[in-house]
């Protein structure tokens, strides 16, 4: 089929999916980790192929660590896949109940939003996490990774499309496209598409938004930062720098910039450099930091809007909170950003005036993931403002309707005053008004 038919098929599958009962879609999940574990060995040799291809074509060591996939992805997939048939089920949860008048009542209740297209990286570990939220919120997806991985991800969809069609879900419910026409050809599927989500570079996701009528959900890039407030703990300090840096280098939640108080910087610093130093970590810093620590590459202007996505960071030393807070506002991509203070007053300050998705206190930014969050897992990490922030789990791929039941009410009654609203406010566990 072609991408316009994989799209209306997809559509076709998503009304029995979204009907579908908790425990169908769990036991598919279960299904699909069985999958996975049967197929391990297909999966392992796929990928094996992709490394070796990519060798060859000389892709860099950051997404070649992104493209492998071994037996310690596949067991923190299924440890995933555990967890996320775990949750609450977010398809019918009630989330307002009011009687408008006796009655007739009014509900506000989760559904799906139908079928997801999802762009994302040469990581194949991806395809499973967006998959299994996909299915466990009740949605159709077309999924399309990055070439690097078309072999893992050809292995990845034959085993999961085939548990789960065996588990009782509707086949089309999940597509893999392959080339970049298809993406172009999914753009215009704005009939059978309700949500693009796009990961990868600025460019490429203003490029998806211009070019389609999907409402479209991601987060364009990943420049975080770190602030080391002048009460900071500078053990605590050196710590959370060198895990929210060197711990996943080419993830969006690793921090590209650090600020550091004029006050904690004499002390921070030349300890932030040796932990750095023994990391690899190339450290570009402003003049006020290379006067600290001379061994520090000059950074220019362009370094703080830079996203190293690698073993680099740039160091800019602050004489304020208030000034830290402008730089991430000014520069950042309003993904992840984090402030190390021993002081409460100042924490609360950052954490209330940063404009970003995810504001952290004294802790590493790599927390911002959605299996962290305690989420299963996550499609991606959104910084709009509109329908999900931060990383989206089953939550941020549903939306809700508004259901009312009555008792053979009209509106013209309470136009002429006959009849009054009461707009009580109703437990959500079917409870009256008087409960």
């Amino acid at each position: 089929m072609n991408v316009t038919e994989l799209a209306r098929a997809a559509r076709a599958a998503a009304g029995p999916l979204s009907r579908s009962s908790a425990e169908v879609r769990n036991a598919a999940l279960a299904a699909m980790a069985a999958g996975l574990r049967d197929r391990a060995e297909q999966i392992y040799a796929a990928n094996r192929e992709d490394l070796a291809a990519a060798a060859a074509e000389g892709l860099d060591a950051p997404l070649a660590a992104r493209l492998s996939f071994d037996a310690r992805k596949l067991d923190g997939l299924l440890e995933g896949l555990a967890a996320l048939a775990a949750l609450p089920d977010p398809v019918g949860r009630l989330q307002l109940r009011t009687e408008l008048a006796p009655g007739l009542v009014l509900e506000r209740a989760a559904c799906p939003l139908g079928v997801v297209g999802v762009v994302f990286e040469s990581r194949p570990d991806a395809l499973v996490q967006i998959s299994s939220l996909c299915l466990k919120s009740g949605n159709a997806c077309l999924l399309k990774g990055g070439r690097e991985a078309l072999r893992t991800n050809r292995a990845l969809f034959a085993a999961i499309r085939a548990a789960t069609a065996a588990a009782g879900i509707p086949a089309d419910w999940i597509a893999l496209l392959e080339t970049r026409e298809d993406v172009s050809a999914m753009l215009a599927c704005d009939r059978d598409i309700d949500l693009l989500v796009p990961r990868g570079s600025n460019a490429f996701v203003r490029h998806i938004q211009e070019n389609t009528r999907i409402p479209v959900m991601g987060h364009s890039s990943g420049l975080c930062h770190l602030y080391v407030d002048a009460s900071a703990d500078v053990a605590m300090a050196v710590r959370i720098a060198v895990d929210a840096k060197t711990q996943a280098p080419s993830t969006c939640n690793s921090i590209e910039t650090l600020l550091v108080h004029e006050a904690a910087a004499p002390a921070f610093l030349p300890a932030l450099a040796a932990a750095m130093a023994e990391k690899g970590v190339e450290l570009r810093g402003d003049a006020a930091a290379r006067a600290i620590v001379p061994s520090m590459n000059p950074a220019t202007d362009a370094d703080w809007d830079e996203e190293y996505l690698g073993l680099v960071l740039s160091v800019r030393v602050v004489p304020s909170l208030d000034e830290a807070v402008a730089h991430a506002n000014a520069h950042g991509s309003h993904h992840t950003d984090a402030i190390v203070a021993e002081d409460r007053a100042a924490a609360e300050r950052f954490l209330a005036a940063v404009d970003s998705a995810d504001v952290f206190w004294n802790c590493s930014t790599r927390f911002a993931d959605g299996f962290r969050f305690g989420l299963g897992a996550e499609v991606g990490i959104s910084t709009g403002k509109l329908h999900a922030r931060g990383p989206v789990g089953l939550e941020g791929l549903t939306t809700y309707k508004w259901i009312l039941r009555g008792s053979g009410q009209t509106v013209a009654p309470f136009v002429s005053g006959e009849e009054r609203f009461t707009h009580r406010a109703l437990p959500l566990d079917g409870g009256s008004a008087d409960a």
